[in-house]
């Protein structure tokens, strides 16, 4: 069923690859797609988790980096995204009423296709809000994977100056008077795409335009802004995951690595996070922008190289 994934110029899909979909409990349908490691025999299977207005194809260069040093995938369209079912009627506004939902989506990813498909050990590698849906599912974790590989995970906003409680509290309002609905940032897609000039995503102009193909050749796959209940519900999560409770009770090995130029997320509250996390362990790279592995080599080789040291049997000497 490799037709339910989409090659556009310089992105094809990675070998051995196998795509469907999946159906929740509550009735929604979620996009996956696995892949088998390029030799035999495997290492394991790494959980590729995007962020918001991700897709599993914006993966594929890292997934092919994945089976080259002899692991197998797993990916998915969060809820919302992708080929995923869409949630409100309008398929532009990123919305979610709890960042629970996506923990199910990825709870549901591992029971039925990574657990009876996928070969052990297991670990994950999560982006941005995809990060911060693997701290929260920390708890369904446990039991399923070795290690986690968190890159700038969302948990605050750079510069602002209102504090992510302020933020919950404020959307939790809106959300009350029934304004969950309306964009808290941005708006629907433009029809023009951002030059490269203007990004804050990438250094990388060849990789950013790669991406930019992918939503202008399949634009139904693609996102506007976060809406207000969107907004909220990740800060929710980061009260959870924040919490003195949580953070102590976390088991699983965890290796955050930050963007030392994010603008899309604060690295000082990813370093903070990251250093006063049990089994907590930090690489920032100096001079990087949010997307590490859309960055300019550089910098995604470095990410690359903080992946293979912490995670056995990928090259490093982690132990």
């Amino acid at each position: 069923m490799t037709d339910l994934l989409h090659e556009t110029p310089g992105n094809p899909v990675p070998a051995n690859a196998v795509a469907g979909f999946f159906q929740t409990r509550d009735g929604k349908r979620i996009r996956y797609a696995r892949f088998d490691p390029a030799t035999r025999p495997g290492k394991g299977t790494v959980v590729v988790l995007p962020g918001r207005n991700e897709c599993i194809e914006k993966y594929f260069e890292t997934i092919r980096d994945l089976q080259a040093r002899g692991f197998g995938a797993a990916c998915l369209d969060w809820r919302g995204h992708g080929r995923s079912d869409r949630l409100i009627r309008d398929p532009q506004r990123g919305y979610v009423k709890s960042f629970g939902q996506y923990v199910d989506d990825l709870d549901h990813l591992f029971r039925e296709v990574v657990l009876p498909d996928c070969r052990g050990p297991y670990y994950v590698l999560a982006h941005s809000a995809g990060a911060l849906v693997a701290l929260l599912a920390q708890p369904v974790l446990i039991n399923r994977v070795r290690r986690m590989v968190l890159l700038a995970p969302f948990l605050a906003l750079p510069g602002q100056p209102v504090s992510m409680t302020a933020v919950r509290r404020v959307s939790g309002l809106m959300c009350l008077i029934g304004l969950g609905r309306l964009y808290a940032s941005g708006g629907s897609r433009p029809t023009q795409t951002a030059p490269f000039d203007v990004n804050k995503l990438t250094s990388d102009s060849v990789r950013y335009a790669r991406n930019v193909a992918i939503y202008e050749t399949f634009p139904e796959m693609a996102q506007g802004g976060p809406t207000v209940r969107w907004l909220h519900a990740a800060a929710v999560a980061v009260a959870t995951v924040t919490s003195p409770e949580f953070m102590a009770a976390n088991r699983l090995p965890t290796l955050i690595v930050a963007a030392g130029a994010d603008e899309v997320v604060s690295t000082r509250a990813v370093e903070w996070y990251a250093r006063h996390l049990r089994l907590g362990s930090l690489v920032t790279i100096d001079g990087a922008r949010h997307e590490l592995l859309q960055e300019a080599d550089l910098y995604r080789e470095q990410c690359l190289a903080a992946f293979d040291a912490f995670v056995p049997g990928s090259g490093g000497d982690f132990q």
